[in-house]
This record gives structure tokens, C-alpha cells and sequence, in this order.
């Protein structure tokens, strides 16, 4: 194990999944407005090397570093310029969405997952190239993110999972080795977390409130449901599972478990500190947070998230992905240029330069991704983890289920009602597709 001042994931400064900002209708660009055609992908780009100017458009830190990152790109291609603009992520959607609808864009642009159904239903994406990429070789997640109506219009960059961390030394206090593996397990943990480790809460959950869903809906994957059917065109939220996973996640509010009201901003990480909370699910940028607030490496563990049995459970997956624009100047190029930022030595170097956790599996063999404890976790939540549908209105949806979860963990409303009213307003909304 890494000390605090080292630990390779303090490099990851991902703030949680990508901004959920609300959906902007769109001018159908190149799109028929209604039609249900599939798009086929697009022709394969040719063997020559990238020439001429590419310009791009990335985000965060990503958007801060990649145009030196990018020197060696262009070394390999001497006749090809790459220009980046960093642009915020609080504006991001807005500029996309208004670019596209001008038809004024650059060439490459990094999405956020959950904005990928919006942009390319609206036809502003190109679809991705054939035999671009072994789409294989991607964690299975964080691919589905990149496709529409059953076409990828993109390739996914960097990606970010949630597990389970808990403070070691409050569970062996209470009794337990090892983290819980089954959602029995996860219950009886976070109760003598509780009752034996001397916790105030043994788990924080999110009681609602923006982004809720990335924690309620890997419930629900694990036990089997789905938001959507398989094509995309229907929202399926009203099902047993849904029902079942949503009543267990409740449970832990309405026995104490977990507060119900919304934690101040670094609550949290003071708070798990402190012995406030025994437990809580996040990604990787959450181990330097509460490392910050003093909490030692050996004092707390991360751990797969558990399964309605011992099978393990589905986490969530985020991040970002690659996409070039329909009114690109330079679509080859630009495609290329992708292409090499989706090489597994690519992503690897880019890991090393800022911590953003690769998409492709293979860059997790080697090197601190293979051999940390830590990251080795993130990495094997990976292998089960699950992107939101990429339909263009799943922001309104998920705004809706925040809305419903958080009636439900408060008593407001039974978790079967709570269901009901997400399957209806899903239903008015529909998919987009």
C-alpha cells in the first residue's frame, strides 16, 4: 500500500460522475426529425497519417493538460496541428448544444456519458468509423455509453466506478474481517457498525437530490432491473426488481442507518473521519478526500459493491468519451487523432500524466493499475458496472428519479407509488428515440 502522499488515486480529482446539467432541446443537423432508421457507422478512415489542423474541445483537467499531452501525437504526424480549448464543464452542454445547433464546431469534442443520447439523436455526432477500435477491447460499460439507437458515436476516454468504503478499523472493532459480499451482509455490516463499532451511522446513502440515481440505480442493476428496454425506444423503471432494490435501499433510512437529510459539502469525508459514518459508496477521487481530512490509508478499506447474493454487485460507470463533430472540417484527422488517444499505451500515459482511470482494459495490466490494492478494486468493479441508457432524455428522467428518491428514503411516499410516478413521467418524457 501506497502512503497517503503518494497514493496514486489522490491523482484523480474526477468530482463525482460528469455534470448532470439540464437537457437542451436541439435543431435536428442532419438527423431526420422521427425517423426510426438506425444509422449505420461510418466508412473506415484510411491508412495515411492525420494532416492539417484538428481542433478540440475537452474539459477539466483533461482540458488543461491535453494539448502539451498531444505534442506527441503530432510528432508521429508532422503535417497535423492539434488545438485544444479548455473549456469548463459548468458550460459545456450549453456550448456543445449550441454550436451544434449553429453548425460552428470544432473537430473533436469530449462528451459526458450522459450527454451522448442527446447529442447524437440531435445529429450532431458523426458515427464512429468502422473498425476504428475492437470495441472489446473496452470495459463493457463504459462502450455502452457510447451507443445510440444501437451505433456508437464515439469512443470512451477515461472512466470512473463506485465501490464501497468503510472504515477498517470501526469493522474489526464490530467483529468483521472482511467486507460484506451480499446484501444481507451489507445490512448486518452497517448495523454493528452501528451497534459494535461505534458509529453514529453505518453507512451515509444519498437520500435524494441531484445524482442520486448513480447510487440507487446500481440497486437496481444488481437485482435485475432495467430503466429502459433494449432498443432504447421505452422506459421499463415500473418492474418487481426495480421495486424490491428501491425498498432495500430505503430500509437503511428508515432503520437509522443512514441519515436522511443531505450532508453540507465535506461532511462526508470530516464525518467518516470523525466516526460519523462507518461506510459510504463513491468513486476513486474520494480516497484523497478523506486522506485530506486525516483519515489514515490503514484505517479504511474500499471494496466491491455487494450482490443480492455473494456474486458481486453492478456498480455505475462514468466519464467521458470522444466524439467527432457531423460539421467537422476534418473527420479523418480528427477520427485519428482519436483514435491514438484510445491506444491502451495512449491511455496508460495519460493515466500517468493525470489520473484519469483508462477505458480501455488492457492499460490495466501493467504498472501502479495492476499492482495497487486500491486501484486494483476500481478495476475489477469495472468488469460489472453499468452506463445510464444513451437516450437523449434521460437528464429529465433522472431529475425525476432524484425527485421520487428522495420522497421515498424521507416517507413520503411508499417506494411503490415513488416507482410508479418515475415509470409515468418517463413515460410522458419517452426516450427520444
Amino acid at each position: 500500500m501506497t502512503t497517503p502522499a503518494t497514493n496514486p488515486l489522490r491523482r484523480t480529482a474526477r468530482a463525482g460522475a460528469i455534470l448532470g446539467l439540464a437537457s437542451l432541446a436541439l435543431v435536428a443537423c442532419g438527423r431526420d426529425a422521427g425517423s426510426d432508421a438506425p444509422v449505420e457507422q461510418g466508412e473506415a478512415i484510411g491508412d495515411g497519417k492525420a494532416t492539417g489542423t484538428i481542433e478540440v474541445w475537452a474539459m477539466g483537467t483533461e482540458g488543461e493538460v491535453l494539448g502539451d499531452f498531444a505534442e506527441a501525437f503530432a510528432e508521429e504526424n508532422p503535417d497535423a496541428e492539434v488545438e485544444v480549448t479548455a473549456v469548463p464543464w459548468d458550460s459545456a452542454h450549453d456550448k456543445i448544444a449550441n454550436a451544434i445547433a449553429a453548425g460552428e464546431t470544432p473537430d473533436v469534442t469530449l462528451v459526458g456519458t450522459t450527454w451522448m443520447g442527446e447529442f447524437a439523436e440531435s445529429g450532431g455526432l458523426e458515427p464512429l468509423p468502422e473498425d476504428l477500435v475492437d470495441s472489446a477491447a473496452f470495459f463493457d460499460g463504459a462502450w455502452g455509453s457510447t451507443e445510440v439507437g444501437g451505433t456508437s458515436f464515439g469512443v470512451p476516454w477515461y472512466v470512473e466506478t463506485r465501490v464501497l468504503y468503510y472504515r477498517k478499523d470501526l469493522a474489526q472493532k464490530a467483529g468483521w474481517d472482511e467486507a460484506p459480499t451480499s446484501w444481507d451482509d451489507l445490512k448486518q455490516f452497517t448495523q454493528d457498525l452501528q451497534s459494535k463499532g461505534g458509529a453514529e451511522y453505518g453507512i451515509q446513502l444519498q437520500a435524494g437530490n441531484t445524482g442520486s440515481w448513480q447510487t440507487v440505480l446500481p440497486f437496481a442493476w444488481t437485482n435485475g432491473a432495467a430503466v429502459t428496454n433494449e432498443e432504447g425506444t421505452e422506459y421499463t423503471i415500473d418492474s418487481p426488481e426495480m421495486v424490491e432494490a428501491l425498498d432495500y435501499y430505503t430500509s437503511f433510512f428508515d432503520e437509522g442507518i443512514s441519515p436522511t437529510r443531505m450532508l453540507d459539502p465535506g461532511e462526508l469525508e470530516s464525518g467518516f473521519a470523525d466516526g460519523t459514518y462507518g461506510s459510504f459508496i463513491s468513486g476513486p477521487w474520494h480516497t484523497g478526500l478523506v486522506e485530506d481530512q486525516g483519515v489514515d490509508e490503514d484505517q479504511y478499506g474500499v471494496a466491491l459493491l455487494p450482490g443480492v447474493d455473494s456474486a458481486g454487485g453492478t456498480s455505475f460507470v462514468g466519464g467521458g468519451d470522444l466524439a467527432v463533430f457531423s460539421d467537422s472540417d476534418n473527420k479523418e484527422s480528427a477520427w485519428k487523432f482519436v483514435q491514438w488517444l484510445a491506444d491502451p499505451a495512449t491511455q496508460q500515459g495519460f493515466y500517468d500524466e493525470v489520473g484519469d482511470l483508462p477505458a480501455v482494459s488492457e492499460s490495466w495490466e501493467t504498472g501502479e493499475l495492476s499492482e495497487d490494492p486500491q486501484l486494483t478494486v476500481f478495476g475489477e468493479q469495472l468488469d460489472n458496472a453499468l452506463a445510464p441508457p444513451a437516450v437523449p432524455t434521460w437528464e429529465e428522467v433522472a431529475t425525476v428519479i432524484d425527485g421520487e428518491v428522495e420522497k421515498a428514503t424521507k416517507g413520503d411516499t411508499s417506494v411503490e407509488d415513488a416507482v410508479a410516478e418515475m415509470q409515468r413521467q418517463a413515460e410522458q418524457i419517452g426516450t427520444g428515440l
